[in-house]
């Protein structure tokens, strides 16, 4: 009876391991799709609303929502105009209070495609984005360049159109990002400090940059940049009153 009772006793452990065994698969499984950022990358999510009434795509990437397009407000969330210097170049470059304008001056051919360039110090007022929504900061732009590895730019960059100048093979867009090459709108152009040298815009169908809620110091504000050529993420810092481009993540 004892070696009866032996052998049941072993073949019931061996299926309690088993039974374990399949739970634990099945536990780490169900962990894996609730924890893991890229099963949910390249979701689409929904749409959020600017005090203009301009309406966003929105996406996952991980765990994080963003804005699948470009800033294009002129109002901040509580709806105070922002300022626009247009073509007054010299505005542009003293500007401390924040302020905003189309690539080129041009809303009609520039605004809906790349949206508004922004210099910092809009950023900074933290009422540039909707109401739930922000400016990431740079360790959130950290956490989505890890977490897409390599040929991030790529992973992010719009695929399939001729906005991207020469060949760029990295374009994937699988994160839904739609990265476009909006250009850039200098505080002063490199060696020169007067405002007259500042106000130019540059590299539009080359490269976009976009801020970080993140000062890197007195002058300075932490940026990120994807270029024409490369799969890459960059990571900078430029004068504040230089004119990037925007994106939102929800809080």
């Amino acid at each position: 009876m004892t070696q009866i009772h032996t052998a049941m006793s072993h073949a019931s452990y061996r299926s309690f391991l088993l039974l374990a065994a399949i739970a634990a698969t099945l536990t780490a499984s169900m962990s894996g799709c609730m924890k893991e950022d890229s099963s949910d990358t390249g979701t689409g999510a929904g749409s959020v609303t600017d005090a203009d009434g301009n309406i966003y795509r929105t996406v996952m990437i991980g765990n994080q929502e963003w804005m699948a397009e470009n800033l294009r407000t002129t109002r901040y969330s509580d709806g105070t105009p922002i300022e626009n210097p247009g073509a007054d170049n010299p505005a542009w470059a003293t500007n401390r209070n924040g302020a905003y304008s189309w690539y080129g001056n041009d809303k009609d051919s520039f605004g809906k495609k790349y949206g508004g360039l922004y210099n910092w110090h809009a950023v900074n007022t933290g009422k540039l984005c909707p109401a739930g929504w922000r400016v990431p900061s740079d360790e959130e732009w950290t956490k989505v360049n890890r977490h897409l590895a390599v040929n991030a730019g790529g992973r992010m960059k719009a695929a399939g159109t001729s906005e991207w100048d020469g060949a760029n093979p990295d374009a994937a867009n699988d994160t839904g990002f739609d990265a476009l090459p909006g250009g850039v709108r200098v505080h002063s152009l490199s060696g020169k400090t007067t405002s007259a040298s500042g106000g130019f815009f540059f590299h539009e169908g080359r490269t976009g940059r976009w801020w970080t809620s993140c000062a890197s110091s007195s002058a300075n504000a932490l940026h990120r940049s994807i270029h024409a050529g490369s799969g890459s993420v960059f990571r900078s810092h430029s004068p504040k009153g230089n004119g990037y481009s925007v994106r939102c993540i929800r809080e």
